[in-house]
């Protein structure tokens, strides 16, 4: 049985992901990109404590939409603001620490 590296409980008993991601501000925003396209910009998630890679493919192939990483925001094309909290708080994030602008 693993072990967490940072609490040292087992894999299935650990909180380290909730406890985390509860200290964090988390800021949904759309910005208009060249040539007039859309994009939700997600702010705010702590890349050292949550799997961003594996987070952008969930919300990619649940909004069937394209998207990246860049700069400690991921961007994903088109205007999902109101899903993505919906889907946010699917994957264990609070809903009092995500504010959509």
């Amino acid at each position: 049985m693993e072990n967490c590296p940072v609490c040292g409980l087992p894999k299935d008993l650990c909180t380290c992901k909730l406890i985390s991601a509860e200290k964090e501000r988390i800021r949904i925003r759309t910005e208009k990109k060249r040539f007039g396209r859309t994009v939700t910009i997600i702010e705010g998630v702590d890349k050292k404590t949550v799997d961003v890679k594996s987070l952008l493919k969930f919300l990619k192939t649940k909004l069937a939409c394209g998207g990246t990483f860049k700069d400690d925001v991921i961007e994903l094309r088109g205007d999902h603001r109101a899903k993505v909290k919906e889907l946010l708080v699917q994957q264990g994030f609070p809903e009092d620490i995500i504010e959509t602008l």
